[in-house]
Protein backbone atom coordinates (compact mmCIF):
# COMPACT_ATOMS: atom_id res chain seq x y z
CA UNK A 1 0.00 0.00 0.00
CA UNK A 2 1.02 3.41 -1.13
CA UNK A 3 2.66 5.71 1.58
CA UNK A 4 -0.07 8.60 0.69
CA UNK A 5 -2.82 5.85 0.85
CA UNK A 6 -1.73 4.78 4.14
CA UNK A 7 -2.04 8.58 5.40
CA UNK A 8 -5.24 9.48 4.39
CA UNK A 9 -6.95 6.42 5.61
CA UNK A 10 -4.99 7.04 8.87
CA UNK A 11 -6.20 10.42 8.56
CA UNK A 12 -9.93 9.33 7.95
CA UNK A 13 -9.96 6.97 11.13
CA UNK A 14 -8.64 8.92 13.77
CA UNK A 15 -11.92 11.04 13.02
CA UNK A 16 -13.80 8.14 14.90
CA UNK A 17 -10.92 8.44 17.95
CA UNK A 18 -11.52 11.12 18.16
CA UNK A 19 -40.42 6.36 33.60
CA UNK A 20 -41.40 2.54 34.41
CA UNK A 21 -39.67 -0.63 33.96
CA UNK A 22 -38.54 -1.91 30.25
CA UNK A 23 -38.99 -5.26 28.93
CA UNK A 24 -36.16 -7.18 28.84
CA UNK A 25 -36.96 -8.20 25.29
CA UNK A 26 -37.49 -4.38 23.81
CA UNK A 27 -35.30 -4.99 21.38
CA UNK A 28 -36.40 -7.89 19.74
CA UNK A 29 -39.68 -5.61 19.17
CA UNK A 30 -37.87 -3.31 16.54
CA UNK A 31 -38.94 -4.76 13.14
CA UNK A 32 -35.58 -5.41 11.24
CA UNK A 33 -34.19 -3.11 8.40
CA UNK A 34 -35.47 -4.27 4.53
CA UNK A 35 -32.39 -6.12 3.11
CA UNK A 36 -30.62 -4.53 0.52
CA UNK A 37 -30.93 -5.34 -2.96
CA UNK A 38 -27.82 -3.58 -4.15
CA UNK A 39 -24.73 -6.03 -5.54
CA UNK A 40 -22.58 -6.08 -2.36
CA UNK A 41 -19.77 -3.47 -1.80
CA UNK A 42 -18.02 -6.45 -0.82
CA UNK A 43 -18.37 -9.49 -3.03
CA UNK A 44 -15.45 -11.86 -1.64
CA UNK A 45 -14.72 -12.89 1.21
CA UNK A 46 -11.78 -11.08 3.99
CA UNK A 47 -7.99 -11.47 2.47
CA UNK A 48 -6.96 -13.75 5.48
CA UNK A 49 -3.29 -13.61 4.24
CA UNK A 50 -3.08 -9.89 4.81
CA UNK A 51 -4.89 -10.02 7.80
CA UNK A 52 -2.28 -12.43 9.51
CA UNK A 53 0.31 -10.35 7.87
CA UNK A 54 -0.88 -7.43 10.00
CA UNK A 55 -1.15 -9.25 13.50
CA UNK A 56 2.50 -10.80 12.48
CA UNK A 57 5.79 -9.57 14.82
CA UNK A 58 3.51 -9.32 17.98
CA UNK A 59 4.46 -7.95 20.93
CA UNK A 60 6.28 -5.05 19.21
CA UNK A 61 7.10 -1.84 20.06
CA UNK A 62 3.31 0.11 19.31
CA UNK A 63 1.21 -2.82 20.63
CA UNK A 64 1.55 -5.73 22.88
CA UNK A 65 -1.31 -7.76 21.68
CA UNK A 66 -4.25 -7.30 19.13
CA UNK A 67 -7.75 -9.30 18.66
CA UNK A 68 -9.48 -9.28 15.54
CA UNK A 69 -13.00 -10.35 13.76
CA UNK A 70 -13.87 -9.34 10.24
CA UNK A 71 -16.86 -10.43 9.01
CA UNK A 72 -20.14 -9.57 6.45
CA UNK A 73 -22.24 -11.37 4.47
CA UNK A 74 -19.29 -11.89 1.87
CA UNK A 75 -17.20 -14.33 4.68
CA UNK A 76 -15.90 -14.22 7.99
CA UNK A 77 -12.15 -14.26 9.85
CA UNK A 78 -10.98 -14.08 13.02
CA UNK A 79 -7.41 -13.60 14.50
CA UNK A 80 -5.68 -12.59 18.24
CA UNK A 81 -1.75 -12.37 18.10
CA UNK A 82 0.94 -11.24 21.09
CA UNK A 83 0.85 -11.58 24.65
CA UNK A 84 -1.63 -11.45 27.36
CA UNK A 85 0.60 -10.69 29.95
CA UNK A 86 4.11 -9.20 29.25
CA UNK A 87 4.88 -10.77 32.38
CA UNK A 88 4.23 -14.43 32.23
CA UNK A 89 4.42 -14.63 28.50
CA UNK A 90 0.48 -15.93 28.18
CA UNK A 91 -0.12 -16.00 24.77
CA UNK A 92 -3.25 -13.58 23.54
CA UNK A 93 -7.04 -15.19 23.87
CA UNK A 94 -9.11 -14.63 21.47
CA UNK A 95 -12.23 -14.35 24.18
CA UNK A 96 -10.46 -11.62 26.01
CA UNK A 97 -12.87 -8.97 27.34
CA UNK A 98 -11.21 -5.09 26.80
CA UNK A 99 -11.85 -1.54 27.59
CA UNK A 100 -13.61 -0.36 24.63
CA UNK A 101 -13.14 3.18 25.45
CA UNK A 102 -15.70 5.61 23.20
CA UNK A 103 -17.15 2.98 21.18
CA UNK A 104 -19.61 3.13 24.27
CA UNK A 105 -20.74 6.01 22.54
CA UNK A 106 -22.85 4.00 20.31
CA UNK A 107 -24.65 2.23 22.89
CA UNK A 108 -25.41 5.43 24.56
CA UNK A 109 -26.84 7.17 21.39
CA UNK A 110 -28.55 3.99 20.41
CA UNK A 111 -30.69 4.19 23.91
CA UNK A 112 -31.66 7.98 23.14
CA UNK A 113 -32.57 7.21 19.71
CA UNK A 114 -34.55 4.42 21.15
CA UNK A 115 -35.73 6.75 23.95
CA UNK A 116 -37.13 9.00 20.76
CA UNK A 117 -38.86 5.68 18.92
CA UNK A 118 -40.89 4.70 21.94
CA UNK A 119 -41.55 8.46 22.90
CA UNK A 120 -39.84 9.30 25.60
CA UNK A 121 -38.30 12.39 24.57
CA UNK A 122 -38.20 14.28 21.53
CA UNK A 123 -34.81 15.12 19.58
CA UNK A 124 -35.78 18.64 18.38
CA UNK A 125 -36.98 19.30 22.31
CA UNK A 126 -34.11 21.49 23.92
CA UNK A 127 -32.75 19.46 27.07
CA UNK A 128 -32.95 22.37 28.87
CA UNK A 129 -36.81 21.62 29.35
CA UNK A 130 -35.50 17.79 30.29
CA UNK A 131 -33.48 18.59 32.87
CA UNK A 132 -33.77 22.28 34.33
CA UNK A 133 -31.22 24.20 35.51
CA UNK A 134 -28.08 22.09 34.49
CA UNK A 135 -27.00 24.46 31.73
CA UNK A 136 -27.04 28.28 32.99
CA UNK A 137 -29.31 31.09 31.21
CA UNK A 138 -25.79 31.88 28.73
CA UNK A 139 -26.82 29.20 26.60
CA UNK A 140 -29.26 28.81 24.04
CA UNK A 141 -31.20 25.80 23.93
CA UNK A 142 -29.88 22.96 22.72
CA UNK A 143 -31.66 19.91 21.75
CA UNK A 144 -31.28 16.16 22.22
CA UNK A 145 -30.28 15.95 18.69
CA UNK A 146 -27.35 18.48 19.03
CA UNK A 147 -25.81 16.67 21.62
CA UNK A 148 -25.87 13.28 19.96
CA UNK A 149 -23.97 15.04 17.06
CA UNK A 150 -21.77 16.88 18.70
CA UNK A 151 -22.96 20.24 17.77
CA UNK A 152 -24.15 21.58 21.14
CA UNK A 153 -21.66 24.28 21.81
CA UNK A 154 -20.72 22.98 24.97
CA UNK A 155 -17.39 22.70 26.11
CA UNK A 156 -15.25 20.17 27.95
CA UNK A 157 -14.87 19.72 31.81
CA UNK A 158 -11.86 20.01 32.97
CA UNK A 159 -9.36 17.06 34.11
CA UNK A 160 -6.32 16.46 35.48
CA UNK A 161 -4.50 17.53 31.96
CA UNK A 162 -3.62 15.64 28.84
CA UNK A 163 -0.32 14.72 29.91
CA UNK A 164 0.09 11.00 30.76
CA UNK A 165 1.61 11.00 34.48
CA UNK A 166 -0.97 13.55 35.55
CA UNK A 167 -3.82 10.92 34.37
CA UNK A 168 -1.58 8.41 35.78
CA UNK A 169 -1.59 10.23 39.62
CA UNK A 170 -5.90 10.64 39.64
CA UNK A 171 -6.21 7.10 37.85
CA UNK A 172 -8.13 6.34 40.67
CA UNK A 173 -10.36 9.24 41.32
CA UNK A 174 -13.74 9.04 40.87
CA UNK A 175 -16.24 11.14 39.01
CA UNK A 176 -19.97 12.40 39.68
CA UNK A 177 -21.27 13.41 35.77
CA UNK A 178 -23.75 16.39 37.01
CA UNK A 179 -20.36 18.01 38.83
CA UNK A 180 -18.42 17.00 35.35
CA UNK A 181 -21.25 18.87 33.51
CA UNK A 182 -21.66 21.84 36.14
CA UNK A 183 -17.81 22.30 35.60
CA UNK A 184 -18.19 22.73 32.12
CA UNK A 185 -21.05 24.79 31.78
CA UNK A 186 -20.00 27.24 33.82
CA UNK A 187 -17.15 28.28 31.23
CA UNK A 188 -20.14 28.88 28.77
CA UNK A 189 -20.95 28.25 25.43
CA UNK A 190 -17.64 27.11 22.68
CA UNK A 191 -20.63 28.49 19.55
CA UNK A 192 -24.36 28.77 19.09
CA UNK A 193 -25.70 25.51 19.11
CA UNK A 194 -26.00 24.06 15.73
CA UNK A 195 -23.20 26.19 13.92
CA UNK A 196 -20.14 23.72 14.43
CA UNK A 197 -19.45 19.90 15.47
CA UNK A 198 -16.68 19.55 18.38
CA UNK A 199 -16.11 16.40 19.51
CA UNK A 200 -16.18 16.14 23.37
CA UNK A 201 -17.22 13.86 26.13
CA UNK A 202 -19.12 16.15 27.78
CA UNK A 203 -22.18 15.63 25.29
CA UNK A 204 -22.39 12.14 25.78
CA UNK A 205 -22.15 12.71 29.87
CA UNK A 206 -25.43 14.92 29.39
CA UNK A 207 -27.13 12.18 27.27
CA UNK A 208 -26.06 9.99 30.41
CA UNK A 209 -28.14 12.06 32.62
CA UNK A 210 -30.74 12.46 30.23
CA UNK A 211 -31.62 8.71 30.35
CA UNK A 212 -31.65 8.42 33.97
CA UNK A 213 -33.57 11.60 33.89
CA UNK A 214 -36.69 10.20 31.31
CA UNK A 215 -36.38 6.80 32.51
CA UNK A 216 -36.22 6.80 35.75
CA UNK A 217 -33.52 4.35 36.24
CA UNK A 218 -29.88 4.32 36.09
CA UNK A 219 -28.22 4.85 32.91
CA UNK A 220 -26.32 1.50 33.08
CA UNK A 221 -29.88 -0.53 33.66
CA UNK A 222 -31.30 1.36 30.55
CA UNK A 223 -28.45 0.09 28.36
CA UNK A 224 -28.56 -3.27 30.03
CA UNK A 225 -32.68 -3.84 29.98
CA UNK A 226 -32.60 -2.16 25.68
CA UNK A 227 -29.57 -3.97 24.53
CA UNK A 228 -27.74 -6.02 26.33
CA UNK A 229 -29.61 -8.52 27.58
CA UNK A 230 -31.75 -9.00 24.42
CA UNK A 231 -28.87 -9.29 21.85
CA UNK A 232 -27.19 -11.97 24.87
CA UNK A 233 -24.20 -9.50 24.56
CA UNK A 234 -22.82 -11.16 28.29
CA UNK A 235 -19.11 -9.92 27.58
CA UNK A 236 -20.36 -6.33 27.63
CA UNK A 237 -20.46 -4.81 31.16
CA UNK A 238 -20.13 -1.69 32.95
CA UNK A 239 -17.56 -1.19 35.71
CA UNK A 240 -18.60 1.70 37.13
CA UNK A 241 -16.04 2.68 40.35
CA UNK A 242 -14.30 -1.00 39.74
CA UNK A 243 -10.70 -0.13 38.82
CA UNK A 244 -10.53 -3.68 37.46
CA UNK A 245 -11.29 -5.68 34.74
CA UNK A 246 -13.33 -9.27 35.18
CA UNK A 247 -13.17 -12.40 33.62
CA UNK A 248 -10.23 -13.22 30.96
CA UNK A 249 -8.39 -9.88 29.58
CA UNK A 250 -5.64 -8.61 28.40
CA UNK A 251 -3.36 -6.38 30.52
CA UNK A 252 -2.71 -3.27 28.48
CA UNK A 253 0.70 -1.02 28.71
CA UNK A 254 1.49 2.50 28.27
CA UNK A 255 4.74 3.28 27.02
CA UNK A 256 6.20 6.05 29.51
CA UNK A 257 9.91 7.95 29.14
CA UNK A 258 12.05 7.34 32.12
CA UNK A 259 14.18 10.52 33.44
CA UNK A 260 17.59 8.59 31.87
CA UNK A 261 15.73 8.85 28.06
CA UNK A 262 15.05 5.49 27.90
CA UNK A 263 11.09 3.49 28.17
CA UNK A 264 8.98 1.84 30.54
CA UNK A 265 5.80 -0.35 29.77
CA UNK A 266 3.85 0.34 32.57
CA UNK A 267 1.04 -1.83 33.24
CA UNK A 268 -2.71 0.70 33.02
CA UNK A 269 -4.70 -2.07 33.13
CA UNK A 270 -6.34 -1.70 36.79
CA UNK A 271 -7.63 2.39 36.12
CA UNK A 272 -10.96 3.69 37.05
CA UNK A 273 -13.80 4.81 34.53
CA UNK A 274 -16.21 7.27 35.98
CA UNK A 275 -14.91 10.37 34.08
CA UNK A 276 -15.78 8.52 30.98
CA UNK A 277 -19.28 6.69 32.31
CA UNK A 278 -21.82 6.84 28.79
CA UNK A 279 -19.03 8.55 27.17
CA UNK A 280 -16.43 5.91 27.51
CA UNK A 281 -16.46 3.76 30.04
CA UNK A 282 -18.15 0.04 28.36
CA UNK A 283 -15.98 -3.24 29.04
CA UNK A 284 -16.57 -5.61 26.00
CA UNK A 285 -15.45 -8.32 23.57
CA UNK A 286 -14.75 -8.25 19.78
CA UNK A 287 -17.41 -11.04 19.87
CA UNK A 288 -20.10 -8.90 21.66
CA UNK A 289 -19.36 -5.73 19.44
CA UNK A 290 -19.82 -7.58 16.43
CA UNK A 291 -23.06 -8.89 17.25
CA UNK A 292 -23.90 -5.60 18.35
CA UNK A 293 -22.93 -3.80 14.82
CA UNK A 294 -25.24 -6.25 12.83
CA UNK A 295 -27.79 -5.96 15.20
CA UNK A 296 -27.03 -2.24 14.82
CA UNK A 297 -26.86 -1.45 10.90
CA UNK A 298 -30.19 -4.28 10.33
CA UNK A 299 -32.24 -2.05 12.39
CA UNK A 300 -33.01 -4.51 15.26
CA UNK A 301 -31.85 -1.66 18.37
CA UNK A 302 -32.96 1.58 16.66
CA UNK A 303 -36.18 1.79 14.20
CA UNK A 304 -36.40 3.93 11.30
CA UNK A 305 -36.26 6.33 10.96
CA UNK A 306 -34.73 7.32 13.96
CA UNK A 307 -31.95 5.20 13.02
CA UNK A 308 -30.75 7.28 10.35
CA UNK A 309 -29.70 9.43 12.93
CA UNK A 310 -26.79 7.57 12.75
CA UNK A 311 -25.87 8.05 9.51
CA UNK A 312 -26.26 11.65 9.08
CA UNK A 313 -23.71 13.77 9.28
CA UNK A 314 -24.64 17.56 9.95
CA UNK A 315 -23.95 20.10 7.23
CA UNK A 316 -21.54 21.78 9.60
CA UNK A 317 -17.68 22.30 9.96
CA UNK A 318 -15.41 20.79 12.69
CA UNK A 319 -14.39 23.47 15.55
CA UNK A 320 -11.29 22.81 15.32
CA UNK A 321 -9.74 22.26 12.25
CA UNK A 322 -12.37 23.77 10.18
CA UNK A 323 -13.24 20.90 7.54
CA UNK A 324 -16.48 19.72 6.64
CA UNK A 325 -18.10 17.49 9.64
CA UNK A 326 -17.64 13.69 9.61
CA UNK A 327 -19.63 12.58 13.05
CA UNK A 328 -23.28 11.06 13.05
CA UNK A 329 -25.15 10.40 16.33
CA UNK A 330 -22.77 8.01 17.91
CA UNK A 331 -20.45 7.25 15.06
CA UNK A 332 -18.40 8.50 11.84
CA UNK A 333 -18.52 8.70 8.20
CA UNK A 334 -15.18 7.12 6.78
CA UNK A 335 -14.68 7.52 3.48
CA UNK A 336 -11.95 4.73 2.15
CA UNK A 337 -8.91 6.25 -0.47
CA UNK A 338 -11.13 3.65 -3.09
CA UNK A 339 -14.36 5.35 -2.36
CA UNK A 340 -15.68 2.74 0.03
CA UNK A 341 -17.63 4.44 3.19
CA UNK A 342 -17.94 3.30 5.98
CA UNK A 343 -19.50 3.52 9.33
CA UNK A 344 -17.39 2.87 12.85
CA UNK A 345 -16.53 4.29 16.20
CA UNK A 346 -13.00 4.33 17.65
CA UNK A 347 -12.01 3.74 21.25
CA UNK A 348 -8.85 4.49 23.14
CA UNK A 349 -8.30 4.02 27.06
CA UNK A 350 -4.53 3.65 27.83
CA UNK A 351 -3.26 0.54 26.83
CA UNK A 352 -6.66 -0.38 24.52
CA UNK A 353 -7.18 0.97 20.88
CA UNK A 354 -10.56 -0.54 19.80
CA UNK A 355 -12.81 0.01 16.88
CA UNK A 356 -16.43 -1.06 15.71
CA UNK A 357 -17.76 -0.64 11.83
CA UNK A 358 -19.21 -1.79 8.57
CA UNK A 359 -20.58 -0.94 5.46
CA UNK A 360 -23.96 0.06 5.11
CA UNK A 361 -25.18 -3.05 3.78
CA UNK A 362 -22.77 -5.27 6.01
CA UNK A 363 -20.71 -6.95 3.15
CA UNK A 364 -17.56 -6.29 5.53
CA UNK A 365 -17.63 -5.57 9.12
CA UNK A 366 -14.39 -4.63 11.40
CA UNK A 367 -14.02 -5.16 14.96
CA UNK A 368 -10.66 -4.83 16.91
CA UNK A 369 -8.66 -4.27 19.89
CA UNK A 370 -5.00 -3.65 19.91
CA UNK A 371 -3.37 -3.36 23.08
CA UNK A 372 -1.57 -0.19 22.19
CA UNK A 373 1.48 1.09 23.90
CA UNK A 374 0.30 4.46 22.87
CA UNK A 375 -3.34 4.55 22.68
CA UNK A 376 -3.61 8.00 23.47
CA UNK A 377 -1.33 9.63 20.93
CA UNK A 378 -1.78 11.59 18.04
CA UNK A 379 -1.17 9.00 15.16
CA UNK A 380 -3.20 6.24 14.53
CA UNK A 381 -1.51 2.66 15.72
CA UNK A 382 0.04 1.17 13.32
CA UNK A 383 -0.99 -2.39 13.89
CA UNK A 384 -4.70 -0.85 14.07
CA UNK A 385 -3.86 0.67 10.34
CA UNK A 386 -2.94 -2.43 9.46
CA UNK A 387 -5.46 -4.41 10.08
CA UNK A 388 -8.16 -1.80 8.61
CA UNK A 389 -6.48 -1.65 5.41
CA UNK A 390 -6.32 -5.35 5.41
CA UNK A 391 -10.03 -6.02 6.58
CA UNK A 392 -11.24 -3.58 4.09
CA UNK A 393 -9.35 -4.41 1.17
CA UNK A 394 -11.07 -5.59 -1.80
Amino acid sequence: MKARTRTLLAAALVLGVAAGPVAPAAVAAVPARTAVREAPVFPAPPDAAALREALAGLPSGSATAALVRVGGSSGSWAGAAGVADLRTGRGAMAHARFRAGSVTKVFTAAVVLRLAAEGKLELDRPVQEYLPGLLPGTFEPVTVRQLLNHTSGIGAADGPGDAFEAQWAARFDRTDPREQIANAVAKGPEFRPGTAQHYLNINYTVLGVLTEAVTGRPYEEVVAARILRPLGLRQTSYPGSDPRIHGPHHHGYQAVERADGSTELRDVTVWESTSRWAAGDIISTTADLERFTVALFRGQVVPEPQLAEMFTVPQVRDFVSGKPAQLTAGMSRLVLPDGTVAWGKTGGRFGYSTAMGATRDLSRTLVYSVNSTDAKGQDMNPVALSVTLAAFRR
